[in-house]
């Protein structure tokens, strides 16, 4: 019963700990972040108007497909905890795995930040969707802690890799003044995406098993990696 009760007061310890952050985020928004003034003649009744959603360009709906397809193949982290407790990771460890990931995500996004401004973003996405196969790969191989941990770093790395610079994509290819819009949509067709793919994740898991979730997570990059290489081929 003691064991318990200093369970249930550690868990309630993280989640007092978390309110920190939480509280510095809306302090940071509300004194250190300046609105730009917009003239009322170019305020919109709707976020999502038709008019706005015609002048986005091309180059704006082919980041929106390329991140959707992407989005199918990096479905919720969850699955790598699974992975790893199937690798014999003990329930205490658990969160090393998140750890391990965001560590590594957070290393590397600024060196692959610098890295963007010297080269195309096509080629570093690509690069991106290689490192994750390689990631799918290595957790669907094999339950082995080493493969499962370094399927994990992988998994990081390509976090790295590709979410600021997506984002960059979006700003960059979308109007100024639509900016906003363009962030909105790109976010609502990668929420569905990552809905659909957990959930189909979870489908496979339960009915194939481990290996055929990763596997299916690498196919669905390697997907939108012929895309992308199948329209600058057009080009």
């Amino acid at each position: 019963m003691g064991l318990m009760l200093w369970w249930a007061d550690d868990f309630r310890a993280v989640f007092w700990v978390a309110i920190i952050p939480a509280l510095l985020s809306v302090a940071m928004l509300a004194f250190g972040v300046q609105e730009p003034d917009i003239p009322r003649a170019k305020r919109l009744v709707s976020p999502i108007h038709r008019d706005s959603l015609r002048r986005l360009p091309a180059a704006y709906w082919y980041v929106v497909g390329i991140g959707g397809v992407f989005t199918l193949a990096r479905f919720s982290e969850a699955f790598l905890l699974l992975r790893a407790q199937q690798g014999g990771l003990g329930l205490a460890f658990a969160p090393l795995v998140l750890i391990s990931m965001n560590v590594v995500y957070a290393l590397s996004a600024y060196p692959i930040g610098k890295l963007a401004d010297r080269m195309s973003h096509g080629a570093l996405l690509a690069m991106g969707l290689l490192v994750l196969i390689a990631a799918d790969l290595m957790l669907a191989w094999d339950g082995h802690w080493g493969w499962v941990w370094t399927g994990i770093v992988c998994w990081g790395l390509h976090m790295g890799m590709t979410q600021g610079l997506l984002a960059t994509m979006v700003a960059d290819t979308a109007p100024a003044d639509l900016r906003g819009t363009a962030f909105g949509v790109f976010n609502l067709v990668s929420g569905v995406a990552l809905l659909i793919a957990s959930a189909l994740a979870g489908l496979l898991w339960d009915a194939y098993g481990a290996s055929t979730t990763f596997f299916a997570g690498a196919a669905f990059s390697l997907l939108a990696l012929l895309g992308m290489l199948a329209l600058k081929l057009r080009r």
